[in-house]
């Protein structure tokens, strides 16, 4: 049963009103960010970063595959995990049809997971997806990058807030196959 308020019709179109100057304001403060994003200053790659991909080891550079731009999703799946992350799987599960769009417009999509290739390999084929993934299991990518972290650092910086974590924290840490839910899906150890 629900608890919703049942109310007049008038009463419910204040209330879409009130919150549709929310939504807008909300709009308005996503598109500032985006702004300030794509603002951000470059910084010059200066390690040679190595990946495993399904054509075998290429760098960063060779990962743009003749094209300007490289888009790359960091998917959570860590090298124990059991399966990938719950959300970022709902995302890729969108990207395959995305691809051309964005390799005609100058653009490389790949994703990236610290997993062995073999197991994104498995995984990839399990959800039926064919977008290229690379494995960074070899290299310091995702931690230089500020998308992975020690045991030791999850630990750190996640205990003050370990009782406040949502229930879905848990829940993606038992899908994924973690051992320790409050290391969490994305800062899983290297």
């Amino acid at each position: 049963m629900t608890s919703h308020k049942i109310v007049t019709r008038e009463q419910w179109a204040a209330a879409r009103e009130e919150l549709l100057a929310r939504e807008k304001e909300h709009t308005r403060l996503g598109d500032e960010l985006a702004r300030q994003r794509r603002e951000l200053p470059w910084a010059r790659v200066e390690k040679e970063y190595r990946f495993d991909t399904d054509d075998g080891t290429r760098t960063l550079a060779e990962l743009f595959d003749g094209r300007g731009q490289l888009l790359v999703y960091h998917f959570m799946f860590g090298p124990s995990y059991a399966a990938g992350c719950p959300t970022c799987s709902s995302i890729a599960d969108s990207v395959n049809a995305v691809l051309p769009h964005l390799n005609a417009r100058d653009v490389t999509m790949l994703f990236v997971s610290q997993a062995p290739l073999e197991t994104l390999q498995a995984f990839k084929r399990r959800m039926g997806w064919s977008f290229p993934w690379v494995s960074s299991a070899s290299s310091e990518f995702n931690t230089d990058l500020g998308f992975s972290s020690s045991p030791e650092q999850t630990r750190e910086w996640a205990a003050p807030m370990l009782d406040q974590l949502p229930p879905i924290a848990a829940r993606n840490a038992r899908e994924t196959g973690t051992a320790d839910a409050s290391a969490g899906p994305g800062r899983a150890p290297r």
